[in-house]
């Protein structure tokens, strides 16, 4: 007998609803059934990410430093980074260089006397912040353009003191407010464009995830960064969307993501309550697999680091 040939099975989400209500002693029959499921899984995928690592979802990019400015932002749907380097000479093939860079607390940061200092990075700091976009209450007090660095709001009561801002479809990071101004503005951020802006658009704050390296970089431009910062994130999983899009996972999560989607199912449904315990043991045995597979193969290095404080 012949094989298939093939090694190419998926599914998309509306097949793994209908398996995991099988699963369950149930049949998926309704449209508000396959609203529910998809409702359960996003919820699932969530919790996969609080688990831990999920190797899939790691990505590296890059943040082109500018002179001046020590936060920027990362992709919306940013976790948390793995790993990042400075990569100097970020313009030369040749010669560039990725240089240790130390990941640091809000405490720790905090602690910096002089946050404006320009050097090399050698330190950053992530902040892990939601993402979301809403309204501050503010609006432009005056018409500005797309090379502005100082921007006047009609009231910065509910804006923070340093952070990000969207005005139109652009976004603005800011170093710091006195009064209703914000100064020190870098313009375009986020993959936006700078531009033009009248007065009277409202102000939404804009809490992205984002980073702060310390020292400030000491030199480059948006057109010709020295510094860089590359990194590896870990991103969400996509949400289940509309039920005929594929799950967006390793297929060895396939077995995890079906066993864990009947046990959610189960939970809603109160005469599947004796099944909740065997639905529950199995999603528990199928998720450890695929979690104790989805994992780096590589040894593992330990470099000690010496740190010393210097005496009189």
């Amino acid at each position: 007998m012949t094989t298939s040939g093939t090694s190419i099975f998926d599914m998309n989400f509306t097949e793994i609803a209908e398996e995991a209500y099988e699963r369950a002693g149930r049949e998926m029959r309704t449209g508000y059934d396959l609203r529910t499921a998809r409702r359960s899984m996003d919820l699932l995928t969530i919790e996969w990410a609080n688990r831990g690592i999920n190797m899939w979802t790691i990505e590296q990019g890059t943040i082109d430093l500018v002179q001046g400015q020590n936060t920027y932002a990362l992709p919306t749907d940013t976790i948390d980074l793995l790993d990042h380097v400075i990569r100097t000479n970020a313009n030369s093939i040749s010669t560039q260089s990725d240089l240790n860079i130390t990941r640091i607390s809000v405490s720790t940061y905090a602690t910096i006397p002089n946050k404006l200092t320009q050097a090399r990075p050698i330190q950053v700091w992530v902040q892990r912040l939601d993402g979301q976009t809403s309204n501050s209450g503010a609006t432009l007090s005056g018409n500005i353009t797309s090379t502005a660095t100082e921007i006047t709001v009609s009231d910065a009561a509910n804006l923070p003191n340093t952070g990000f801002i969207k005005i139109d479809n652009e976004t603005i990071v800011y170093g710091y407010i006195s009064g209703n101004t914000l100064y020190n503005c870098f313009r375009g951020q986020n993959n936006t464009t700078a531009a033009i802006h009248l007065t009277g658009v409202k102000v939404y704050k804009n809490n992205l995830p984002c980073i702060t390296v310390w020292p400030t970089p000491d030199q480059g431009t948006a057109a010709s960064p020295y510094y860089q910062l590359a990194y590896w994130r870990m991103r969400r999983i996509q949400d289940a969307g509309a039920g005929v899009e594929t799950a967006d996972m390793n297929f060895r999560f396939l077995p995890a993501v079906t066993a864990g989607l009947a046990y959610h199912i189960a939970m809603k449904v109160p005469e599947l309550a004796d099944r909740i315990p065997m639905l529950k043991a199995a999603y528990d045995e199928q998720f450890d697999l695929a979690a104790g597979e989805d994992r780096e193969k590589a040894a593992i290095r330990f470099v000690p680091r010496r740190a010393y404080i210097g005496g009189g």
